[in-house]
C-alpha cells in the first residue's frame, strides 16, 4: 500500500496544474449534445494535394486488420467490443482507410461504412467518442471530402456534432501529441466549414498550435516525447494542416504558416537523422514499424508542400536537445540515447531505456532495443518499457526509471549532459544517470562509447553498492550468433548478407546466449538472441568489432 502510494506521489508531482485541473473538470462535466444544424461547407479550390497514403485496413465489407490482428463487424455491439484490445477499437473508430492506398477501390463500401457507424454510435457513447479517436475521425472524414468525394447530408451533420462534442473535450489532462491531435481537428473543421461556429473552431485550434508547436517541437526539430514514432506522427499532423490551408485558403496567418513550414523542415531534418539505412526509425521510447509514415513518405509528401529536403551527410549528429547522438561510416551506423525519458509531465510513451544504443553494420540492423507490440497495463507491457529489455545496464533487477501502468512514470532517470571528444579515429561519448540513486546502494550508470571505423567499444562503470548488474546486447532476429570456441567472452555475428563481426567482452561475472523475442511491430514478435553479461566488479568493458 505505501509502495503503492509512493508512485502515485512521484507521477503525480509532476504534473502540470492545468492537467489536474481539466481531469477533475472532465470526471465533473455533463456535456449536453448539439444537434443543430451544421455550419456551410466552403468552397475549396484544386489546391489538396494526395496525403500519405498508408497501408488499407478495410480488408471486406465490414472486415478490419489493424495492428496485425483481424476482426469483423458482426453487431453493433462489436463498435466496441471488449474483446478486442482497446487500441484496436480505436483504430476502428479513426477511419484511416477514407485515405490509405487503392481508398478509391472501396468508395462503396466506405459509403456504407459512414452510414453504419452514424446509426450505431449515438453521440458520446462508447469509445468512439472518446477525444483522440474523434479527432482523427474528423480529419480523416474532411480530408475523404477535399480528395473529392461527396459526404451526404448525415455527414455533414454527424460531422458538426463530433467537432461541437470535441471543442468541449479538449484533452488538456493529457496534452502533448493528444493535444495536437485535437487542434488540427479543430483547425480541419474551421477550413471545411464556414461561418461563426466555424470561425471559433479554427480560432480555438490555431490558438492551440500557437502554443504548443513551441512547446512540443524542440529547438533541434524533435518532438518533445522523444519518440521517433511520435515525431513522425506530429510531423505528419502539420505536413496535413499545410496541405489542407492550400485547399482551403484565407483563413490562416501567412506569420503562422510561415512558422508551420519552418517546423516542418526541421522536424524532417531530425526525422532523416534517426532513421537506420533500412530506413526505418530508430527504437527509442515507444516505437515500432507500421503506425507512422516512413521518412521517405514524409519527404516526398513535403515536397509536393513546397517543403524541400536537402540530405545532409554527417559522420556525427549531436540532437543535443533531444539528447539523442548518432555517429556514422562507411560501415556502421549508431544511435545512443543520452535523452531524458520526455518531458516530465508527460512521459506516457517513455521507456526505461536511458544510456541505451542501436547499431547498424553494413546496412544492416544488429543491436536493437525491444519496440513495442501493445499498449495496456500488463506483464508485456511492462517487460517491453523495461531497462531489461534495452541496450543498457540493469542494477539489482530494477528499472532505471520507475515505469508503471502501461503509462506511467514515478521516480525517472536524469542523464547528465553528454561529454563528446572528437579523436584521430573516431569520436569518444560519455553520459550517466541516476536512475538507481533511489536504490539502498546510491549508484549512477556511466557508459562511454568509442566510436572507430572498425569498432565499437563501450565501458560502463557503476558508482555506489549494488548486488548484481548486468548489461544486455539484444541482437536483431536476421543477424545470427554463437560463442566463439565456448569460452562465453567472445560472440561471432554474421550478417544476412555474409559479414561478420566480433564482440569481446572483459570483466564479466559471466556471459552468455538466451532467447528472447524482438517486438517491431504491434501484434508481433520475432524470436531473437541476447548477449547478457554480467559484472564482476563496478566496470565492464565490451567491445564490437567488424
Amino acid at each position: 500500500m505505501i509502495s503503492r502510494l509512493l508512485l502515485l506521489f512521484h507521477t503525480i508531482r509532476y504534473l502540470r496544474p492545468i492537467q489536474i485541473y481539466s481531469r477533475i473538470k472532465l470526471k465533473l462535466s455533463r456535456s449536453s449534445i448539439d444537434n443543430s444544424e451544421a455550419p456551410v461547407v466552403r468552397v475549396m479550390s484544386d489546391d489538396w494535394h494526395t496525403p500519405i497514403q498508408h497501408k488499407a485496413s478495410l480488408i471486406g465489407l465490414w472486415q478490419f486488420r489493424f495492428l496485425n490482428e483481424e476482426h469483423s463487424l458482426n453487431s453493433s455491439s462489436d463498435w466496441d467490443n471488449k474483446n478486442f484490445p482497446k487500441l484496436w477499437r480505436y483504430n476502428l473508430h479513426y477511419f484511416d482507410d477514407l485515405n490509405a492506398e487503392g481508398a478509391s477501390s472501396r468508395i462503396d463500401w466506405h459509403k456504407e461504412l459512414f452510414n453504419k457507424w452514424i446509426y450505431e454510435n449515438p453521440p458520446a457513447l462508447g469509445s468512439g467518442w472518446e477525444p483522440y479517436p474523434t479527432s482523427l475521425r474528423i480529419v480523416n472524414w474532411i480530408k475523404w471530402a477535399l480528395a473529392g468525394n461527396e459526404l451526404t447530408p448525415e455527414c455533414v451533420h454527424s460531422l458538426a456534432i463530433q467537432v461541437r462534442w470535441l471543442s468541449k473535450k479538449l484533452e488538456f489532462h493529457i496534452l502533448g501529441n493528444h493535444l495536437f491531435a485535437n487542434a488540427k481537428a479543430l483547425v480541419f473543421a474551421g477550413l471545411f466549414f464556414d461561418g461563426i461556429e466555424a470561425n471559433k473552431w479554427l480560432t480555438t485550434g490555431l490558438r492551440i498550435l500557437k502554443h504548443e508547436i513551441p512547446e512540443q517541437i524542440l529547438s533541434d526539430g524533435g518532438h518533445f516525447e522523444l519518440s521517433p514514432m511520435y515525431h513522425d506522427i506530429v510531423l505528419e499532423d502539420l505536413l496535413d494542416l499545410l496541405n489542407a490551408t492550400t485547399a482551403l485558403s484565407g483563413r490562416v496567418s501567412d506569420e503562422q504558416l510561415s512558422e508551420w513550414y519552418s517546423v516542418c523542415e526541421t522536424m524532417l531534418q531530425w526525422s532523416s537523422h534517426m532513421k537506420h539505412p533500412d530506413g526505418e526509425i530508430a527504437f527509442f521510447n515507444d516505437a515500432a514499424f507500421g503506425i507512422s509514415a516512413t521518412f521517405e513518405q514524409l519527404k516526398e509528401y513535403a515536397k509536393c508542400l513546397g517543403i524541400s529536403f536537402f540530405k545532409k551527410n554527417y559522420p556525427f549528429v549531436n540532437l543535443a536537445d533531444s539528447g539523442y547522438i548518432k555517429v556514422e561510416n562507411t560501415s556502421a551506423v549508431g544511435f545512443i540515447d543520452a535523452a531524458p525519458i520526455g518531458p516530465d509531465y508527460l512521459p506516457g510513451h517513455a521507456h526505461a531505456d536511458t544510456l541505451s544504443f542501436e547499431l547498424s553494420l553494413f546496412g544492416h540492423r544488429v543491436f536493437v532495443n525491444s519496440g513495442i507490440s501493445q499498449y495496456g497495463n500488463d506483464s508485456i507491457r511492462h517487460f517491453q518499457r523495461g531497462t531489461i529489455s534495452h541496450n543498457t545496464v540493469c542494477v539489482d533487477g530494477q528499472d532505471s526509471s520507475e515505469i508503471w501502468a502501461g503509462f506511467r512514470v514515478a521516480k525517472r532517470a536524469h542523464p547528465s549532459v553528454a561529454t563528446i571528444n572528437k579523436t584521430q579515429k573516431g569520436y569518444d561519448i560519455s553520459c550517466s544517470h541516476n536512475g538507481y540513486k533511489r536504490l539502498p546502494g546510491k549508484c549512477i550508470h556511466n557508459r562511454e562509447w568509442k566510436f572507430e571505423d572498425t569498432q565499437l567499444c563501450i565501458t560502463d562503470n557503476i558508482s555506489g553498492v549494488f548486488k548484481n548488474a548486468v548489461a544486455n546486447f539484444y541482437i536483431h532476429p536476421d543477424v545470427s550468433v554463437y560463442i566463439k570456441d565456448g569460452t562465453a567472452d567472445t560472440f561471432i555475428l554474421t550478417m544476412p548478407t555474409g559479414q561478420t563481426a566480433q564482440i569481446k567482452v572483459a570483466g564479466a561475472d559471466k556471459s552468455e546466449l538466451i532467447s528472447t523475442t524482438w517486438y517491431p511491430e504491434f501484434g508481433v514478435k520475432l524470436d531473437n538472441m541476447c548477449i547478457s553479461v554480467g559484472f564482476t566488479s563496478p566496470e565492464l568493458n565490451v567491445c564490437v568489432a567488424w
